[in-house]
């Protein structure tokens, strides 16, 4: 079997930052109880190993005493949420993902330039209720091109869109289009707002997919961005498996065992559940291992705020911690003691 493992995969710099304000602020209140307000990325094990650490996950500040400390999903929170815990006299740290701050600062803006906003996402998830909830008497959410005849429209010089930072670029492309096509005169964003982890990650599997028999994506299934890229999988013909580890590989995936499969992980995966799958595989079928670089990503953000504040007064450098993507070392046996090679795709 001949495994390739797509660079870049697994944590963006939005996803290890906001993990890693949790380790800080665990680390800062050591005898207290730590709340996160919904899950801190989508991954059923970061969240699981955060709760044996004892974080307490909640979805409504209710859960949270009075005067507790909470950390805010990375995937952003209405103006109302903040409200509520400056009432309840929270210690709110807010690691929503800076791509996430900007296409919420955007909502406000042109709302106050009086545009109606069309919202391109999924309702229900998280971060398209956060950015919803910044101007909401002119915000329409759109999730597919059906939608756009039962929107009521009072300006179509005065529209803009917005779109979800996980989605499917090709999805996206469909809905954009047909709004462009129904409002000529439609206003985009000066940049996109799909993040470029998102585009990153599917770009690697469009280059590298048509390679391969078989292109195992990690992640969970609430994963948006992981759903995301099973699917980019599948529109370009090759078959794709979602899982959130190991322990669900079905064998009959590999009839003859010597398939070429593409292993890449959502934006919130920890590479140590990549390297399990490997070890599993290669266990069985025997063979090499392959790192295909497509991107060498290098964005970088620091500690949010209000943790910044909470370190200098400890007497901690808010400094030394900044968060960005990191490409995985395969090094030792983590992998499973194969060859490896490194090779570079088309978009490094």
């Amino acid at each position: 079997m001949h495994l390739i493992l797509a660079n870049p995969r697994g944590f963006c710099a939005g996803v290890r930052m906001a993990i890693d304000v949790v380790d800080q602020v665990i680390g800062l209140f050591p005898d207290e109880t730590i709340y996160v307000y919904h899950e801190i990325v989508h991954n059923r094990h970061v969240v699981g190993r955060f709760v044996r650490r004892g974080v307490i996950f909640v979805e409504s500040l209710a859960e949270v005493p009075s005067g507790g400390i909470v950390v805010f999903s990375a995937h952003g929170i209405s103006p109302a949420v903040r409200q509520e815990a400056r009432e309840r006299g929270l210690t709110a740290i807010d690691a929503t993902c800076p791509l996430v701050t900007k296409v919420h600062a955007e909502a406000v803006r042109y709302a106050r330039q009086g545009y109606q906003i069309l919202l391109v996402g999924h309702k229900n998830h998280q971060e398209i209720v956060g950015t919803l909830g910044e101007a909401p008497d002119v915000t329409q959410v759109v999730e597919r091109p059906q939608d756009i005849p039962s929107l009521t429209i009072l300006d179509p010089e005065k529209l803009v869109y917005l779109t979800q930072t996980t989605l499917s670029t090709d999805d996206a492309a469909v809905i954009i289009n047909a709004l462009k096509a129904a409002f000529p005169k439609i206003k985009e964003p000066p940049s996109s707002d799909i993040c470029y982890a998102t585009t990153n990650r599917q770009t690697a599997v469009r280059q590298i997919g048509p390679e391969c028999d078989l292109v195992i994506v990690i992640g969970s299934k609430n994963s948006s961005n992981s759903v995301r890229l099973t699917e980019i999988a599948e529109n370009i013909g090759v078959p794709a498996r979602l899982m959130d580890d190991a322990s669900e590989l079905d064998w009959g995936w590999f009839p003859t065992g010597n398939e070429r499969v593409l292993l890449t992980a959502g934006a919130s995966a920890p590479e140590d559940l990549v390297a399990e799958t490997c070890r599993m595989l290669l266990g069985r079928f025997g063979g090499t291992i392959e790192q295909r670089d497509i991107f060498d990503e290098d964005v970088e953000f620091a500690p949010p705020g209000a943790l910044r504040r909470i370190m200098e007064e400890k007497g901690i450098d808010p400094q030394s911690r900044r968060f960005r993507a990191v490409t995985p070392t395969i090094t030792g046996d983590l992998y499973g003691a194969v060859p490896l090679t490194v090779s570079a795709g088309k978009g490094a």
